[in-house]
């Protein structure tokens, strides 16, 4: 059988309307909570007495735990099926968003977070992977774009539901704003999710799981626990452990050699992890200035974060027809535009009376949101069309792991320069390090690669693949 007549068995096999509407659910579920969040973390500061220790880990322990969940998630996916793995972790996300709705305390809503990460960090590995198996060519980067539009209307909603939340009900509404559809969605997965056999029946590569992991903690730790600067000595000597290791192993490694040598992937996930790390971390430094710099409502604070996700949705609906237009080149000046916004915003908040500021910051908000609808999606289908099918979840959880690593670095930088002294030097120094990681994707960007290679004919979904012999 062709690969084009697979894939259509495939589609049919698995039914991927139900199986995208999942998908599609379980983004908005996990991403309503990361968009509706830094609108209450001000009052939760408050009302707990959280210190800036206690907030930085309440925002980037989040994504400490989503990088370090999302490898050894996307290898069980391709090597054992992904639907429990999906449910699994959508249950343990609801669960922990009870739990730091319901805290008394700030470490447990820092824990509770450090939970949520897992949860996000095995569910997302299995939605891009169940894309990259179901889609190919132009319907995976649809695929992709509806996945990211979802994103976008989450991130319409939340900020705004947050703002709202937080003036007439308290913070902790806001925490639990997501429960209901996860609620939905667990049922509705274990009656609808494909029941995959896995395609890629292989050993874990635990040591290079832990050489990892201890590698992306040594790299993220510094940035969001005092006193543990010095774990990045230990960097150096983790990595060159795991290459060590990784070359010598007898099973499948983690740096799968077919990955690790595609420069398109390696570029691509360059590209992903200093747009994605510069985004989140520039809406959260302007959030914490408006709200604890100059005493703005969340909702004031909210409406005029909103055009960044009204840009990010609707251009995200689009992206894929831009880049179907224009290329790889689409990608190359849409962070080229992003990176002139970042500026522009660092030189209003610095020149703009407050009167006129909330309107300034809205029209760079709006194009720095279109600018990563039509960044991210089509990133993502270019890099992974890289990935050999067999990897197909390795590739999406190393593609969000770099994503994770700068989205922690990025925020907790950030969020430790705005709360120094919340004025409007310190929102403009939080703002020059997001412009520092879009001028390095806009580098790597401009770097050639080759074309992405032919992808091979793969075992269908309901069946398991044969083993090697």
């Amino acid at each position: 059988m062709g690969y084009k007549q697979e894939v259509t068995a495939l589609s049919h096999k698995v039914a991927p309307a139900p199986t995208t509407a999942l998908c599609l659910a379980a983004a908005f579920t996990t991403l309503l909570d990361q968009s509706s969040l830094n609108t209450a973390v001000p009052a939760l500061r408050d009302s707990l007495g959280a210190g800036a220790g206690s907030v930085q880990w309440i925002i980037a322990g989040y994504s400490l735990t989503f990088g370090l969940a999302l490898v050894p998630a996307g290898r069980l996916g391709d090597a054992h099926g992904r639907k429990w793995l999906f449910i699994g972790g959508i249950t343990l996300f609801c669960l922990a968003a009870i739990l730091a709705g319901t805290a008394q305390e700030a470490w447990v809503v820092a824990v509770a977070r450090l939970l949520q990460g897992v949860g996000a960090g095995t569910v997302n590995p299995q939605v891009l992977g169940i894309f990259q198996e179901m889609f190919t060519g132009r319907e995976r980067t649809r695929a992709l774009g509806a996945y990211a539009l979802v994103g976008g209307i989450a991130g319409v909603i939340g900020p705004l539901v947050g703002g709202v939340l937080i003036d007439t009900a308290g913070w902790r509404y806001v925490l639990l704003l997501n429960v209901p559809f996860g609620l939905i969605t667990i049922p509705l997965a274990i009656r609808y999710f494909p029941q995959s056999a896995g395609i890629n029946r292989t050993t874990l590569d635990l040591p290079g799981l832990t050489l990892l992991g201890a590698a992306t903690l040594s790299v993220l730790l510094p940035f969001t626990v005092p006193g543990t600067g010095w774990l990045l000595a230990t960097t150096p000597a983790l990595i060159a452990g795991l290459i060590i290791w990784e070359r010598r192993y007898r099973g499948t490694p983690i740096l799968l050699p077919a990955l690790i040598r595609e420069r398109g992937f390696r570029n691509g996930t360059l590209i992903a992890m200093f747009q994605f790390g510069s985004s989140l971390a520039s809406s959260l430094a302007i959030t914490l200035y408006l709200q604890e710099g100059l005493g703005w409502s969340p909702l004031h604070a909210a409406l005029t974060v909103l055009p960044s996700a009204l840009g990010f949705a609707v251009f995200s609906a689009v992206g894929w027809r831009i880049l179907g237009r224009y290329g790889r080149r689409s990608v190359q000046w849409a962070l080229v535009v992003a990176f002139v916004t970042i500026v522009a915003t660092a030189l209003i908040v610095q020149f703009v009376p407050e009167a006129h500021l909330g309107l300034a910051l809205a029209v760079t908000q709006l194009v720095n949101g279109a600018a990563g609808g039509v960044i991210i999606s089509p990133n993502q289908a270019l890099t992974l069309a890289y990935a050999p099918l067999e990897a197909a979840g390795l590739a999406a959880a190393l593609l969000q792991q770099a994503q994770r690593v700068a989205a922690t670095i990025g925020t907790a930088a950030v969020t430790g320069v705005v709360l120094a002294s919340l004025g409007r030097d310190s929102l403009t120094y939080g703002l020059a390090i997001c412009a520092a990681m879009l001028a390095a994707a806009v580098f790597v960007a401009a770097r050639p690669v080759g074309p992405a290679p032919a992808l091979p004919a793969r075992a269908p979904l309901d069946r398991p693949a044969a083993r090697p012999r």
